[in-house]
């Protein structure tokens, strides 16, 4: 992942080619009126700063202006633009993947299973790396990938549009493939470690899981996911049959 560490060219940046900016980071108490608008734009674009000591900021980059921005070649879709390119919408959307490793994966198995859009919050994610590229095998080059502010509001979105919200939890008397996901579908997973928020857990249409019946108590979200996007794989195509 690029980084830039320039007043100048980081307004450019943002103000041109926001979708590429993964995160800003700024020293704390700067004055400068060309850093009050880069926060300005960044705000208005969601992308997340974060206000750091000034030894942070040189640990990072001894040339710093004040600003380290990291930039990845990869840009972000507009969730409109995802909604647009189905008529039948395949969604993943992600909360709490802070693990370059298992967001890597699930891009690379939401491509080959034909997902039109992955949907990430700007907090608690990870960013689109240079390790989640890797990760991914190339497939984050092929699939749109979107970043909301508040991902509980945007599921609100999703349902108004006529999204059905899945979420995977374990536990649940229900499993994965109790559902007719020829709908309009936003599969909805959390971290490994916190599983679904509450909040997100509320606003699903239906909380599915995987049963496990050996000594482990969890899955790694990256095979979870796997696991529900070709169940929507192989529903949706025996019914093409």
């Amino acid at each position: 992942m690029e980084k830039i560490n320039r007043i100048n060219p980081l307004y450019e940046a943002v103000r041109s080619s926001s979708n590429r900016v993964n995160k800003i980071m700024i020293q704390r108490d700067t004055r400068n009126r060309k850093v009050e608008e880069i926060v300005r734009l960044a705000k208005a674009k969601n992308i997340p700063i974060l206000f750091v000591p000034k030894k942070k900021l040189d640990r990072l980059d001894r040339n710093n202006q004040g600003v380290v921005a990291f930039v990845s070649s990869k840009e972000f879709s507009s969730l409109e633009s995802i909604l647009d390119s189905s008529k039948l919408p395949f969604l993943v959307l992600l909360d709490g993947i802070e693990d370059p490793q298992n967001l890597g994966a699930i891009i690379r198995t939401a491509e080959g299973a034909g997902v039109d859009g992955v949907i990430l919050p700007e907090r608690r994610a990870s960013g689109l790396t240079d390790a989640v590229s890797s990760v991914s095998a190339g497939a984050i080059e092929y699939i749109k990938v979107a970043r909301v502010k508040n991902l509980a509001r945007t599921m609100d979105v999703l349902r108004e549009k006529g999204v059905w919200l899945v979420g995977a939890e374990g536990g649940e008397k229900e499993h994965w493939y109790d559902f007719d996901y020829n709908l309009p579908i936003g599969l909805v997973l959390g971290s490994e470690g916190r599983g679904l928020r509450p909040l997100l857990k509320k606003k699903c249409d239906m909380i599915l899981s995987i049963p496990l019946l050996g000594n482990i108590t969890s899955l790694n979200v990256a095979a979870a996911a796997s696991i529900f996007m070709y169940e929507v794989v192989r529903q949706r195509r025996n019914r093409l049959r």
